[in-house]
């Protein structure tokens, strides 16, 4: 088994020998628009994964991967001549959904943006629900609280008949 380095080191390879050979060697118009975007290769280098994309309608890319298809032994052949490597691995052609995937999170920030933009202006125009000041209280701000001023009995509300220290009910 080879080494992750080398197996990512033959894929760069694959990748660029695919896409001269896509322009150079094949003379299919149906690969024409085809884009190599990406290759793996597995660790014991018998397997390479490349990743294209088309752009067009389904149509386009249907024939596109039919004219891959098509084109395997010949595209073999030139990874074949072109990597330094005991056997030539197998090719296995993927469309690559970055593109679709890209636009879908494109779409979804728009539309993040845009319900951003209504949020600000709504605040904008919000005023407060009640007060101005919420957190109001009783007290006077001038007189002064102690720790003193609370007794344990004080807090019993429980209990109507107990008195505390201060003769208080």
């Amino acid at each position: 088994m080879a080494d992750p380095a080398r197996a990512a080191k033959m894929a760069q390879r694959i990748k660029v020998v695919v896409a001269e050979a896509l322009g150079r060697k094949v003379k299919d118009p149906r690969l024409e628009g085809i884009t190599v975007t990406d290759a793996r290769v597995t660790n014991d280098l018998q397997h390479a994964t490349v990743y294209y994309t088309v752009f067009g309608d389904q149509a386009l890319q249907a024939d596109a991967a039919k004219g891959l298809e098509k084109a395997k032994g010949v595209l073999r052949q030139e990874v074949g001549r072109n990597i330094t490597a005991r056997l030539t691995p197998t090719l296995e052609f993927v469309a690559d959904q970055i593109p679709v995937n890209a636009s879908n999170l494109e779409e979804l920030l728009r539309t993040a943006k845009q319900r951003d933009a209504e949020v600000a202006e709504l605040a904008r125009n919000a005023k407060p629900a009640g007060d101005a000041d919420p957190y109001k209280s009783d007290v006077q701000p001038d007189v002064d609280i102690d720790e003193d001023d609370f007794d344990e009995e004080d807090l019993d509300l429980a209990d109507d008949d107990a008195i505390d220290e201060d003769r208080n009910r």
